[in-house]
């Protein structure tokens, strides 16, 4: 069997998807990157081998996330993508009339306008932990609830708590307030849910107009207490993919696989055994002082960037 692989290396999860031909999911693997991306691609890398038939054979690799270029070294991708396109991508596959892609991960949060499978507008939210996963997972601590457990608590409210959510720090205070004067445990959470909806479409969503389809992908579109606050904003349907939390590794495999790849660089799943180091340097070559990383194999370096002059990069030996 001949398969794309797609990997997605984010700050908070690690995303392997192999697609088969006809560019469905055969296996698919999910882990906390816990800071350690490398190790996390490795690990994902050993998993998946042992998901896939024996005579499995890679065809292309496509990576994305904020650590794609790290990942592509490692695993030898044969393209590298911006999240934005590659969720982009996979969106158009699963829902081909999509004009609104909504995406919150862990620690950021994105909006894509598109149009017959084209991008037209995005934004993204990089900064602000008040639109993202993260915000939920730390008010569902507060709250002593299981984050597995919050859409099933918002789906029970009746009279949503009016909370802020422009900040984390208003949002927690309004909290401890709704708490004090005995409103309900469900109408809070509710409340929280509207609150990270209202700050996403705000900041976001400013001097847009979305449009429906609306597809909502990453790991919160599994909170159904957030879907359902989405289309109460939007006065829409919202569509939440069966693979919503690893859209952007199956747009990097989809990408990767419509590159016409003569012959994959596909390090192999040996790549998961193999001992990388990096190591960064701020470069005074001129006045930029450019960060630059580098990834090595005992003393041979593999890749390098972050530099503009690029340099750094050409200086590598590739023999």
């Amino acid at each position: 069997m001949q398969c794309r692989l797609g990997i997605d290396v984010g700050s908070v999860s690690t995303n392997l998807v192999a697609l088969n031909e006809d560019l469905e999911v055969v296996s698919w693997i999910y882990n906390r990157t816990q800071g350690k991306p490398i190790d996390a691609v490795q690990k994902s890398l050993g998993e998946l081998k042992k998901l896939l038939p024996k005579n499995t054979e890679v065809s292309a690799v496509g990576a994305t996330g904020s650590a794609r270029y790290l990942a592509g070294v490692v695993v030898g991708a044969d393209v590298i993508k911006n999240e934005i396109t590659a969720h982009a991508v996979a969106a158009s596959h699963t829902v081909p009339d999509v004009k609104t892609v909504l995406e919150i991960g862990g620690q950021d949060s994105k909006l894509i306008l598109m149009q017959d499978g084209i991008v037209l507008d995005f934004a993204m939210n990089t900064v602000c932990a008040a639109g993202t996963g993260s915000f939920l997972d730390h008010q569902a601590g507060r709250l002593s609830i299981p984050i597995e457990e919050f859409g099933r608590y918002a789906l029970k409210s009746e009279t949503p708590a009016r909370i802020a959510g422009r900040c984390t720090v208003f949002a927690e205070s309004d909290m401890v307030h709704k708490q004090q004067v005995g409103t309900s445990i469900e109408d809070i959470v509710y409340g929280l849910s509207q609150a990270l909806v209202r700050n996403y479409l705000n900041n976001l969503a400013k001097g847009k107009e979305p449009e429906g389809p609306f597809v909502f992908q990453g790991g919160v579109a599994a909170n159904q207490g957030i879907c359902k606050a989405f289309e109460e904003a939007l006065d829409q349907k919202v569509i939440v993919p069966k693979y919503h939390h690893v859209m952007g590794a199956i747009g990097a495999a989809i990408i990767a696989g419509d590159a016409s790849v003569e012959k994959t660089k596909f390090t192999g799943f040996k790549a998961a055994d193999i001992d990388y180091g990096t190591s960064c340097f701020n470069c005074e070559g001129c006045a930029n002082s450019c960060e630059v990383v580098k990834v090595k194999v005992e003393n041979k370096t593999l890749a390098c960037w972050g530099g503009r002059c690029g340099k750094w990069e050409e200086s590598i030996d590739r023999t």
